[in-house]
């Protein structure tokens, strides 16, 4: 790609020269070039890349996707996205960190159930499952969320509560049921009226929301094996109407990759739109104590959670769809990539490539 097309087609004619002092050029040119291909050789269907760092923006479309208002599934960067909704209310004194989930949940008991606290279950300490042994058959039923819900406050656990570490996306399904018996509101509204439309995310729903199943970018098939889903589910598929629906608070949110640079801004800046500045610092420092992995509120953290030459002070995810997102606070940049290309369907992934090239330009 010619350094004058890209500076022109990435950055606008405005480019100032503090950014072009700040990243090295050929490496966000080699950052774009990556999705370029991917999308030019079929290997991805379509790609976003959105990166801002100290002010300065870069958004291109790949693929199948024209504009950066393009919605992807964004599978477990829905994680953060739910508890943040969930943390408003820990804003307004509803619930602490440290108590017992029983106390919302009044059934969530036996089994050590009546130890797990809500820190963890937004940490994935709290001994529930990645997913839920029979999710086979609720997804062949097509079983309403309610049903998940219900069947996650009963499933056995795995371990004794903040013994061990496993990454839950139960966890976080029953922490999104003490948000609606907190709010008595079901939680797809709940994370509209208490997140999107304060952050003006306007292209962002957990399930579909307002939007059409065409509006939203298709994922591509996965033919590997599914780490954490049950294989036995018969037809399981991303672009089924059943799943784009169900608006999983673990997996289910579509958004832009203009909206979840937006989310992430809230936490790198602490600019007060649905959190408290402390909280938002709050969820985006380690709560696991020495020897478990390190995890936020939510987020994943650490210099892990982005890529190579990343601070320890960085937060972010990954999503089994293809997705990526971090924030560090040491470069100020956020860095959003988004595929329609599963995680497992590739090694080195577009989109860890992608994120690599970013983070070399802007340390």
């Amino acid at each position: 790609m010619q350094r004058r097309a890209f500076l022109q087609t990435c950055f606008g004619t405005a480019l100032a020269a503090p950014l072009l002092a700040a990243v090295r050029r050929n490496d966000l040119d080699t950052a774009v070039a990556v999705l370029t291909k991917a999308a030019a050789e079929g290997q991805i269907y379509a790609g976003a890349l959105y990166v801002r760092h100290r002010g300065e923006v870069l958004a291109r479309s790949f693929g199948a996707s024209k504009s950066p208002d393009d919605m992807f599934l964004l599978a477990s960067i829905s994680k953060p996205i739910s508890v943040a909704a969930l943390m408003t209310l820990y804003d307004k004194g509803e619930f602490r960190l440290d108590d017992k989930v029983k106390k919302f949940i009044p059934e969530f008991t036996g089994d050590s159930r009546d130890k797990i606290t809500i820190r963890q279950l937004l940490t994935h300490v709290s001994g529930l499952p990645g997913i839920l042994p029979e999710f086979g058959s609720l997804w062949d039923r097509q079983a309403k969320l309610s049903e998940h819900i219900a069947r996650a406050i009963r499933t056995p656990l795995l371990f004794e509560p903040g013994s061990r570490y496993r990454y839950a996306n139960m966890g976080i399904l029953v922490a999104c049921e003490v948000a609606q018996r907190i709010s008595r509101a079901d939680f797809l509204e709940f994370i509209d009226g208490a997140l999107f439309q304060p952050l003006e995310m306007k292209r962002s729903a957990l399930g579909l929301g307002r939007f059409r199943l065409e509006e939203v970018l298709r994922c591509q098939p996965v033919t590997k094996v599914r780490p954490g889903l049950d294989p036995s589910a018969k037809d399981w598929d991303y672009n089924s109407l059943y799943w784009r629906k169900l608006g999983a608070p673990w997996a289910g949110v579509h958004a832009s990759a203009k909206d979840v640079a937006t989310f992430f801004g809230e936490f790198l800046y602490r600019r007060g739109a649905v959190l408290r500045p402390e909280t938002a610092r709050l969820m985006v420092r380690n709560h696991n104590r020495k020897g478990l992995p390190s995890r936020g509120l939510g987020f994943d953290v650490g210099a892990g959670a982005g890529s190579r030459g990343c601070s320890e002070a960085t937060f972010g995810h990954t999503g089994a769809t293809g997705t990526l997102a971090w924030a560090d606070p040491a470069s100020d940049t956020i860095c959003i990539v988004l595929t329609t290309l599963p995680g497992s369907e590739a090694n080195p992934h577009p989109r860890k490539l992608a994120s690599d090239h970013v983070a070399k330009a802007v340390n």
